[in-house]
């Protein structure tokens, strides 16, 4: 049946039509004996078979008419156009039908305009990649040159090497973050989150900073309950707030303080970390979480601008959210809010 064209079907309907009315009407003018009855037949015959091609003309021309319009709506839909529009009789085969063509165009708008986000966001990471790897490798190149064209002093050698130290640690831990930021987004890594010591988790950031705030001359004070137990990820989030603790230490000047304390509070538990540095302008507070941001005025300070990014990154992901407060010249204050369950 699958094989057989519309136009075939509705004529073996037809001609099975006349060919059992004129069967009926026979059989009955020969039991009856009457010749009327055949010519009725025959009449009765002719009225059905013109209804059935009228029927036909009718349902052929509706279904090139239907056929038109989904080869138009399918070509507008692959060419991103407007929306089908939806039939007015929804108890009819073509609603039904042009129901869900408007549900899959919708689904078909929302996968392009997901498609040019992710390109625009990779367009971004490029542009941002190439230009943090451009100084360190431009920097590399006009070392390894200047060792390659001169004969230096001991203490000179030293000094570029040195140099090259420095830039391919900054490589590296730009390929470390990138790496860690990659694989949050893409789900790669799954944070667990198990009931532990919140103490515990800040002890581990705490591990990251303490040589350099002493090399600094910088106080840091600690105020959290030992049995403060809370629902996290401890290995990403001390991860995310050793990225804030860096950051405070970087920004704050020699003999600051760093302060960080920890509330209680109903659904959450608020974490603190507070600073004694420049503080950022209110117009900045926004873009400071963007990935590879860093204001004009801390260029010369280490970092690729990726902490803050990743910080907001593993905190959304466990139910919680980030927000700063700060002043110039008053210091800066992350708060971080983790849901307690």
């Amino acid at each position: 049946m699958r094989r057989i064209s519309v136009k075939t079907m509705f004529l073996l309907v037809e001609v099975g039509a006349a060919i059992s009315m004129l069967a009926l009407s026979f059989l009955l003018s020969n039991l009856t004996g009457q010749g009327w009855v055949l010519l009725a037949g025959a009449l009765l015959t002719a009225c059905a078979l013109v209804w059935l091609f009228l029927l036909t003309l009718f349902f052929a021309k509706r279904l090139s008419q239907f056929t038109n319009d989904l080869c138009r709506t399918m070509d507008s839909m692959i060419s991103g156009g407007q929306e089908p529009a939806r039939a007015e009789d929804r108890e009819t085969i073509f609603a039904r039908i042009s129901y869900r063509l408007s549900r899959l165009y919708n689904i078909l708008q929302e996968n392009r305009r997901k498609v040019d986000e992710e390109r625009r966001e990779l367009q971004t990471l490029v542009s941002d990649i190439s230009h943090q790897v451009k100084t360190p490798v431009a920097n590399l190149k006009m070392v390894t040159d200047t060792l390659l064209a001169k004969p230096v002093t001991e203490q000179e050698r030293r000094d570029f090497l040195q140099g090259i130290r420095s830039q391919t640690d900054k490589l590296e831990f730009l390929v470390q973050s990138m790496g860690k930021a990659s694989r949050l987004e893409t789900g790669a890594v799954t944070l667990e989150k198990k009931d532990v010591p919140l103490l515990d988790t800040l002890a581990q950031a705490m591990s990251g900073i303490v040589y350099g705030a002493e090399q600094k001359g910088i106080s840091v004070e600690v105020q959290c309950p030992d049995d403060l137990r809370v629902s996290h990820d401890s290995k990403w989030t001390a991860e995310a707030l050793f990225n804030l603790l860096d950051n405070a230490v970087k920004y704050t000047p020699a003999g600051g303080k760093i302060s960080v304390s920890v509330e209680q509070w109903e659904m959450y538990v608020k974490l603190d970390v507070a600073d004694t540095g420049k503080g950022i302008p209110e117009s900045q507070q926004a873009a400071i979480f963007r990935r590879f941001y860093r204001a004009e005025e801390v260029h010369d300070q280490p970092g690729v601008g990726i902490g803050l990014y990743l910080a907001r990154e593993i905190v959304t992901r466990q139910g919680g959210y980030i927000k700063v407060t700060s002043k110039p010249g008053r210091g800066s204050t992350f708060s971080v809010f983790l849901p307690r369950r």
